[in-house]
């Protein structure tokens, strides 16, 4: 498993009965988690502490309930800053646990000794742009979100990018991609973190399950002769590290490299184990 324990501005304490209590700053947030079946005692004074609960329905999505948490706040990870807010359906803007893979990005950057392009597909508010711009490569943000991209450039100023060459694009990621094919361009490395159901600012439906492997051999026609790396997040429980490593091998072991697998998670503070939270696949050349 790939852990994010390099964290001093987050951590899960603790978790139990379908919940996980956290520390984002200096506020403390109580969130359902799916993966959270067990019903383990509460010992931790700061579960009684929460600045925030977010409440699930029994109807399906639910609201948050909140005590002394302002409207937006900002966290760090190493060199990077975030802008943090709660909104719909328990989020807060950041997944905390993709710190596994930012470090893994800037490291293969760094070390690449060459211009380095990366497109990121299903970009979010920007953790892994951010990251990968901070190590020095040139960025193609996308996502079907304007407000999303508005929020990740908000992240990139935080973080002293604001001139770093981030070229950010409002669109449906499958039908950019193959614009970007038809007109030639070709990248370095390719980071997509696609939802598993999402809809397109023009009502295109997205289904992972559906879609992903066309989209892995579309994105592989963007790919320069000796790509850096790929990167595929999945939050999806079909779409396991095998099944990942699967599709991964199919479309690009043509360019030799190394592909793994694995899940990634975050350390629990109250007893030192690891909470899982989704999956990754990883090539490298």
């Amino acid at each position: 498993m790939w852990i994010a324990d390099q964290w001093s501005d987050f951590e899960v304490i603790d978790c139990s009965k379908g919940e996980k209590l956290e520390r984002w700053g200096e506020y403390i947030l109580l969130r359902p988690d799916p993966q959270v079946i067990w019903n383990t005692p509460k010992k931790e004074k700061k579960w009684n502490q929460i600045n925030a609960h977010y409440h699930r329905s029994a109807k399906g999505g639910g609201e948050w309930e909140f005590f002394d948490l302002p409207k937006q706040w900002s966290v760090c990870y190493k060199n990077l800053t975030f802008q943090l807010k709660p909104f719909s359906f328990k989020h807060t803007g950041l997944f905390p646990e993709q710190a596994a893979n930012w470090d893994w990005i800037t490291e293969k950057i760094k070390n690449a000794r060459r211009p380095v392009k990366v497109l990121n597909l299903f970009a979010y508010t920007g953790g892994a742009t951010a990251a990968a711009a901070a190590a020095g490569a040139a960025v193609t943000h996308v996502d079907a979100s304007k407000g999303m991209v508005t929020w990740a450039k908000e992240n990139a100023l935080s973080s002293g990018l604001s001139d770093a060459p981030i070229r950010w694009i409002v669109d449906d990621c499958v039908k950019f991609t193959e614009r970007e094919i038809r007109r030639g361009n070709k990248y370095d490395a390719v980071i997509m973190d696609p939802p598993s159901y999402g809809r397109g600012p023009k009502g295109e439906i997205w289904k992972i399950e559906d879609m992903i492997f066309s989209l892995l051999i579309l994105c592989e026609k963007l790919l320069c002769k000796k790509p850096l790396f790929f990167l595929v997040n999945s939050y999806t429980t079909g779409l396991q590290p095998a099944v990942l490593s699967y599709m991964m091998h199919t479309v690009l072991d043509k360019y030799g490299g190394r592909i793994l697998a694995d899940e990634i998670g975050l350390p629990v503070s109250a007893n030192g184990l690891v909470l899982p939270c989704g999956a990754s696949g990883r090539y490298e050349c």
